[in-house]
């Protein structure tokens, strides 16, 4: 694996995320790199049957074939949206990466920063929901504890004001 990269790019299949991945595909993903997309589903998605085998670890890394099937993800409770999945395809094509989608359950700040040095990732690509200042008061914001505690190079996308 000598010069391969292993870039996460966290995931909830909003515009925004969409966003964060577009620019890590343009500006990071070389030929025969890994990429890995992190997505956090709230506590509680995992009640039925296998998922909660995963509570702690996180899903087992679902290939990007496995995870562009509906039915598959049923089982997960998540639907990739279309414009991703052929952005995913298109890219693992060109560029002849491997792609894989690694889901936990709970806090997202907390896992993404698990997923890191769990996996481990080589640098993370994150979007940002542009909340205002009192929003990001009251809730937090993800990507900026993401970055004062991620333990890799971690690269905001912001959304811009004009965009949904």
């Amino acid at each position: 694996m000598a010069g391969e990269k292993i870039v996460g790019v966290a995931v909830d299949f909003s515009s925004c995320s969409r966003k964060a991945l577009k620019w890590a595909t343009d500006n990071i993903i070389r030929d025969g790199d890994h990429l890995v997309l992190i997505s956090v589903q709230p506590e509680g998605y995992y009640e039925d049957g296998e998922m909660q085998l995963w509570e702690v670890t996180g899903s087992p890394m679902i290939p990007l074939a496995e995870f562009s099937d509906p039915v598959i993800m049923k089982k997960y409770k998540m639907k990739p949206d279309p414009e991703t999945l052929d952005l995913l395809n298109t890219v693992a094509r060109q560029k002849e990466i491997v792609v894989v989608l690694k889901i936990y359950w709970g806090d997202a700040r907390e896992k993404i920063c698990e997923a890191i040095d769990k996996i481990p990732l080589s640098c993370l690509v994150i979007g940002n929901r542009g909340l205002g200042k009192i929003k990001r008061a009251i809730m937090g914001s993800v990507s900026t504890f993401v970055v004062n505690n991620g333990s890799c190079p971690v690269t905001v996308v912001k959304q811009s004001d004009h965009e949904p």
